[in-house]
């Protein structure tokens, strides 16, 4: 075909019979690799932009991490929190425990009403101390 006829061609076809870069078929077998290795994915070219946010978007991301680690934060504390709490309870049990026994320890070798005037002036004690 010579360029008049070509040109005329062209000059015939509509936007829609034009042929474009997505009428062609994306997947079609590109043939043997160089270098054998037909089960690697296809490579593409490197394109150094395309990874490329805006500031705009970057600040958005910044801004929801910092709110997600604030509140990731918060939640442990709040577990902390918890956690200890469980734990001063179990102390102050053990505590309570001990000073009982020491205190039916003490009963077994002493009169009562001694025992009690004890408790009474330790209990004195351990305010005035704390």
């Amino acid at each position: 075909m010579t360029k008049k006829a070509v040109s005329a061609l062209a000059a015939n076809m509509t936007v829609e019979e034009a042929p474009s870069a997505e009428t062609k078929p994306q997947s079609a077998p590109q043939g043997m690799r160089k270098n054998g290795k037909q089960w690697h994915a296809p490579r593409k070219a490197f394109r150094p932009t395309a990874g490329l946010t805006s500031f705009e978007q970057r600040e958005k991301k910044r801004l929801a991490l910092s709110v997600m680690k604030a509140k990731e934060k918060e939640m442990k504390e709040e577990k902390e929190a918890e956690r200890q709490q469980r734990v001063q309870k179990i102390k102050d049990k053990r505590a309570a425990k001990e000073e009982k026994e020491r205190y039916a320890k003490m009963a077994e070798k002493m009169h009562k009403k001694r025992v009690e005037r004890l408790k009474r002036k330790e209990k004195r004690n351990k305010l005035l101390n704390s």
